[in-house]
């Protein structure tokens, strides 16, 4: 009885083994076959004029920027960006008014680099301590402590 116990086991693994096998090749030509998702794109949207020319002024080099985010503050009538460049590096522009109005930067108009994405949103910090998060909703800037929250839509 424990003879044909163990035989059948031993018939029972080399069968196993044999099927497994043979499945094992389908396997992976299915897996060669899968789909292969492509590399992220940047937008193909240019970032305003404007914006690229006080980035060579700020950067002291010419950037081609793409928009990444582009909202108006209904509330402030302020339009932000977000953009990047070439090498990922991404940039916060406000303007006052948005893209038709004075551009003058640091009385209408701000730009910052070194833009972090975070928390489903990008947050830029100013010279001044001054931090900004916007996200396609939300507007948040921080004052000298203060926290102001304002509502975004999307352009």
């Amino acid at each position: 009885m424990v003879i044909a116990t163990v035989l059948l086991s031993i018939i029972g693994m080399s069968a196993g083994l044999v099927l497994g096998s043979r499945h094992q090749p389908l396997q992976q030509t299915v897996d060669q076959t899968g789909y292969v998702p492509t590399e992220p794109t940047v937008s193909p949207v240019r970032c305003p004029r404007e914006m690229h020319d006080t980035a060579l002024q700020v950067l002291q080099r010419s950037v081609e920027l793409r928009q990444l985010l582009r909202v108006k503050v209904p509330e402030t009538g302020m339009t932000v960006w977000i953009c990047a460049d070439a090498a990922g590096s991404l940039y916060y522009q406000a303007n006052a008014g948005g893209e038709t109005e004075k551009w003058i930067e640091g009385e209408t108009a701000l730009f910052l680099e070194n833009v972090v994405e975070r928390d489903g949103g990008y947050f830029a910090k100013a010279h001044d301590g001054n931090t900004f998060f916007v996200t396609e909703y939300r507007l948040e800037v921080v004052k000298k402590g203060k926290k102001q929250p304002y509502d975004a839509v999307p352009e």
